[in-house]
């Protein structure tokens, strides 16, 4: 079985540097850079016109950007070390509402993941260390420390169930604890290079994990065993995102490559490539009639909209 997708829009020179990350919700798209602005499209136009831009959001430039399962609060880390936290008011328009620094030195925190209701955020240190914050209290204060072994961590998610949070590291491990104890629930095996990228199905029961092996491995969240291995990428894997039934992962590349994965079959579907650059980012929108959507952005600064060729 294969799945066609075709090219409704390309934002081109989006933002003048590579896009880094790329968040969604209900009616837009977030995109943010090594510039220091992130972007907002309006994803319901068909033409999915630029709405606002969040001038020097970091003046180093944004390298995370995440949003919640709602779509009213998004999340952003900059270059220089810290975490910006922003909602959308009635109007439509965001604004920064919070700022996470824990005296950190540039760089300190990297990684970071939003929590279903955009209650906690997850980050990630360059010593391995997992941090959850509270961002409903007004200080928005740090309530655990997950320790690991002490190697970079390069990518943390929280599943949607609010359960687990789960990290993947420099050294090829990936964590995934159980936020009701606090503690470690799973070390999991299978990749020995670096995790760059990692998610948790929505409905919570697997984990797809990937990197520098150019394999997408898929664990068992309860077992923590090994489920199944996905392979085709020449290329880093940078980036994953399942869509919102959890049948289909969608992944980029540093071989400028993006690939849908059906979950059933464990067989890429259909794979698209997004100029000759890495591709940092891939996105799943919501559905319009029965279409699939996702938006593409990387190395050339674009954001390309893509949407199933069957479908209403």
């Amino acid at each position: 079985m294969s799945k066609q997708f075709l090219t409704l829009h390309t934002a081109d020179k989006a933002h003048p540097t590579d896009i880094f990350a790329l968040a969604a919700t209900p009616t837009t798209l977030l995109s943010a850079s090594g510039s220091s602005t992130i972007r907002i499209f309006d994803t319901t136009a068909p033409d999915f016109p630029l709405t606002q831009s969040i001038e020097n959001a970091h003046k180093l430039g944004v390298h995370h950007l995440v949003t919640s399962k709602d779509g009213k609060v998004a999340a952003s880390a900059g270059f220089e070390g810290t975490v910006k936290v922003w909602r959308e008011d009635e109007a439509g328009v965001w604004g920064e509402v919070g700022l996470i620094k824990d005296s950190n030195k540039a760089g300190e925190i990297w990684a970071i993941a939003l929590s279903a209701d955009g209650s906690y955020l997850a980050s990630t240190t360059y010593d391995g260390r997992i941090n959850v914050w509270d961002l409903g209290q007004a200080s928005m204060p740090k309530i655990r420390e997950y320790e690991t072994k002490g190697s970079f961590g390069m990518c943390v998610d929280l599943s949607a169930d609010g359960h687990f949070t789960a990290s993947g590291h420099e050294n090829g491990s990936v964590y995934v604890f159980n936020n009701d104890t606090g503690r470690m629930l799973h070390s999991l095996a299978g990749l020995t290079k670096p995790i760059r990228t990692l998610s948790f199905s929505p409905a919570s029961k697997l984990l797809a994990a990937a990197g520098d092996t150019r394999i997408i491995a898929l664990y068992d969240v309860s077992s923590g065993e090994q489920v199944a291995n996905l392979s085709g990428h020449a290329g880093w894997v940078l980036n994953l995102d399942w869509s919102a039934t959890g049948e289909w992962l969608l992944s980029g590349s540093h071989d400028s490559k993006a690939k849908v994965w059906s979950l059933e079959s464990r067989t890429c579907v259909a794979t698209h490539s997004h100029g000759d650059q890495a591709l940092w980012a891939v996105k799943w929108l919501p559905k319009t009639g029965r279409s699939e959507l996702f938006a593409l952005a990387g190395g050339d600064g674009s954001v390309a909209f893509y949407r199933e060729a069957a479908g209403g």
